[in-house]
């Protein structure tokens, strides 16, 4: 199987990378992280410039048309420079749920702006009680006419501070963790009954929870089929899982790279330490571990970009294996650094806590390891 890229793909990947040599220092990112919004609207309105948030739409809206690979490159960029600006959230998300769900009027609406910079969005997805689990929805969706009442409460919810519409999953029938019953709804962030309490996670990032009381939205802003949301959601995350693993191999090969250069300057007992066997053991297994890491990417890659392949059973294994090497890379990259290693003023330590928050998200490597189990081996075995 061919694995190099097309011309073009290489094209998007070199102007990512240029951008944030040339453009988006660590101090850049801290000063950004460190800002009321979190993000920097300036450098959102390069990448519409510079058209990555187009890529994974259709031409007919302006978009690029590409598809899992365009994707990957790009995010995979995004983790080395560690990129805070809502791409995940607004493109892949939000964006991915209009473009395999949203209805003619929706998409036209939405997707133009999303690609020219206009539109942030986000998914407003995860409950307190639900954990890991989608279907787990209390947030109700009651008929009022022509119209629906939403009611409940979403948390950590990326980009949830500075979205100006949210994608809700609520439940239109059934129990609480039914699959059957969950509906996706358009709701303006500014919506009569919002409310939002936005803060900051470990990794820099900006969410928000979000309150609905009685929020009023119509039938038109129903995104998919009514109670049909779950197999939507399932759709997109798995897309998001696939990009959020490209992001974590970018993490994981600045921090081998940055760590092995340090070894290679620092020096005890008059001689760098990189230069002592038991350190290079440490380094061959970390470089292992990232190439461990890109193997399965690029096989749930593949699985996503083929129709006739059910790709869960090889996101579950990427996720697996991003949580599993994950670990293994950012440990060692602080213990070889010492103690400054997770200091603030590192960017060793930042590197990691966005690793932290990666494996956190969607389901960590436990919860992934027992869906790959029950796909594999019978659900007896999760």
């Amino acid at each position: 199987m061919n694995f190099d890229f097309s011309d073009e793909q290489v094209m998007l990947r070199d102007s990512v990378a240029r951008f944030i040599q040339d453009d988006y220092d660590f101090d850049t990112r801290r000063r950004i992280v460190a800002s009321d919004a979190g993000m920097s609207k300036e450098n959102w309105d390069t990448f519409a410039e510079l058209g990555w948030l187009s890529v994974p739409f259709a031409e007919e809206f302006g978009g690029f048309g590409g598809g899992a690979v365009d994707l990957m490159v790009m995010m995979e960029e995004f983790g080395r420079g560690l990129v805070v600006e809502p791409y995940l959230a607004t493109v892949v998300l939000f964006g991915g749920l209009l473009r395999h769900g949203g209805s003619e009027a929706q998409q036209s609406d939405f997707i133009p702006r999303i690609i020219e910079g206009s539109c942030l969005g986000a998914f407003a997805y995860l409950e307190r009680q639900s954990r890991f689990e989608l279907a787990d929805v209390k947030t109700t969706a009651t008929r009022n006419g022509d119209d629906y009442l939403l009611h409940g409460e979403k948390v950590v919810v990326f980009n949830g501070a500075n979205a100006d519409t949210l994608i809700v999953s609520a439940r239109t029938a059934g129990e609480q963790t039914d699959d059957h019953g969950i509906t996706l709804f358009l709701v303006p962030a500014n919506a009569p009954g919002v409310e939002l309490v936005d803060y900051r996670l470990m990794d820099g990032q900006r969410v928000a929870n979000v309150v609905l009381r009685d929020v009023t939205v119509g039938a038109s802003d129903v995104v998919g089929a009514v109670d049909e949301g779950l197999s939507l959601m399932q759709a997109v995350i798995h897309e998001a899982c696939v990009a959020l693993g490209a992001e974590a191999l970018g993490i994981m090969g600045q921090l081998n790279a940055k760590t092995l250069e340090y070894t290679r300057t620092r020096e005890q007992f008059g001689v760098p330490i990189g230069s002592f066997q038991a350190l290079q053991h440490r380094m061959v297994d970390t470089f292992m571990s990232y190439e461990q890491a890109k193997s399965l990417l690029y096989r749930a890659v593949c699985a996503l970009e083929k129709d006739d392949e059910d790709p869960a059973r090889n996101i579950h294994a990427l996720k697996v294996m991003i949580d599993k090497a994950g670990k293994h890379i950012y440990g060692e990259a602080i213990q070889l650094h010492g103690g400054m290693g997770i200091t603030d003023e590192l960017d060793i330590g930042h590197y990691a806590k966005r690793l932290m928050m990666i494996n956190a998200t969607f389901g960590n490597g436990d919860y992934h390891q027992g869906c790959f189990n029950a796909l594999s081996y019978g659900r007896d075995a999760a």
